[in-house]
């Protein structure tokens, strides 16, 4: 018998490290870009705020529990069957709903060195066992992760383009590994930036899904869409998956407010559009301007950079992270990624872009 005093949690909860979200304050006085968590310069779409608003005249009410419309018109959107889609309150529960589906402890849930951290945590939730994979040039090795594919390996997670480096894995090589994984592994291809990607060889999954009973792939209103207060995802799966995360999930976890918000921004095609337009231009721009600066910069195409600092005293990443705090520029620090000489920034809009790049130049130019 435990001679416990107190109720105790299952040991490997205690493994995990709280996910820390980006800073959102910077020094008082100054005018603040946070360019810290990815989020869209352009707000949402002013659609998506006209039916959040309405929503307020009926707050008595229940959600639907089914988030009906929303699947609805994600599925005219895409093409796709409604009833395979499942609605959460942001990928983040969908990605954790998942582990606690498929993982179970003595099992193993697998993902790249510089992979979302949520994975780490929803592994450890479902008392499964971490497994990471190493990278190569910041980018995913599908040979690295399916060298370490084993007996116990249940799920594999594959971020493209991952966050923080903004790097991707063309389609070919998305097939190659699901090629080589054993038919009982589940592939979650989190493919919350893809609205962003411009690239001929990227597909984000959706193709996939539909010719396999193994993959599934979720999204995020939170970023091109605007709507990250919101917290509203979507994953499209087999139906043995649907039915399962519909057991699972809770029966209303998505409020009416995001249900009528994400319907309404994922048909302003418009709007979508122009946002993926700005980040086309400031991300080429800002990108190439740090790197003027003599600043690696790792090759994105998301609508964030990494910028890499140098170890030198007085120019590290946490020295540059203080400088630009001190001018309101807030980026992200993503030493819990392994990233510690490293910051994040968001493609804010133009004024914040600049005010960036100025900042860096400053902080560069003076005395180490």
């Amino acid at each position: 018998m435990s001679t416990a005093a107190r109720p105790q949690p299952r040991p490997s909860l205690l493994e995990i490290d709280a996910y820390v979200p980006g800073r959102s304050k910077a020094a008082p006085g100054v005018k603040l870009h946070k360019l810290s968590s990815n989020e869209t310069p352009l707000g949402p779409s002013p659609k998506a705020i006209e039916a959040f608003s309405a929503v307020g005249d009926h707050l008595e009410r229940y959600p639907d529990g089914a988030s009906t419309a929303l699947r609805e018109a994600i599925a005219d959107t895409y093409g796709l069957n409604p009833n395979r889609i499942v609605c959460g309150n942001g990928s983040d529960e969908l990605l954790t709903l998942l582990a606690s589906a498929y993982l179970a402890p003595g099992d193993e849930g697998l993902y790249s060195q510089f992979g979302f951290l949520v994975y780490k945590i929803a592994i450890l939730a479902a008392g499964a066992t971490p497994v990471i994979a190493p990278e190569t040039d910041h980018t995913t090795d599908v040979d690295a992760l399916l060298a370490r594919v084993t007996p116990r390996t249940k799920v594999v997670f594959l971020a493209n383009p991952n966050n923080p480096t903004g790097t991707y894995l063309p389609i070919t090589e998305v097939r190659r590994l699901h090629a080589g994984l054993p038919p009982h592994v589940l592939l979650v291809l989190d493919a919350a930036y893809a609205e962003y990607v411009r690239r001929n060889d990227y597909e984000s999954g959706i193709e996939m899904v539909s010719s396999a009973e193994n993959v599934v792939m979720t999204r995020t209103f939170s970023k091109v869409y605007g709507l990250a207060a919101l917290r509203v995802g979507w994953l499209y799966g087999p139906e043995h998956v649907v039915d399962v995360l519909n057991r699972l999930r809770g029966p209303f976890n998505l409020s009416a407010a995001a249900i009528a918000a994400g319907a309404a921004a994922v048909r302003d095609k418009a709007f979508v559009d122009a946002a993926v337009r700005h980040n086309d231009d400031w991300l080429a721009w800002t990108a190439e301007e740090v790197r003027k600066l003599g600043l690696a910069v790792t090759p994105s195409v998301g609508n964030f950079i990494l910028i890499h600092f140098p170890e030198a005293a007085g120019r590290t990443a946490a020295d540059a992270d203080e400088f630009l705090i001190g001018r309101g520029i807030v980026l992200r620090r993503v030493t819990a990624y392994g990233l510690p000489n490293a910051l994040r920034m968001t493609i804010g809009d133009e004024e914040a872009n600049r005010a960036t790049v100025a900042a860096l130049a400053d902080f560069l130019a003076r005395p180490a």
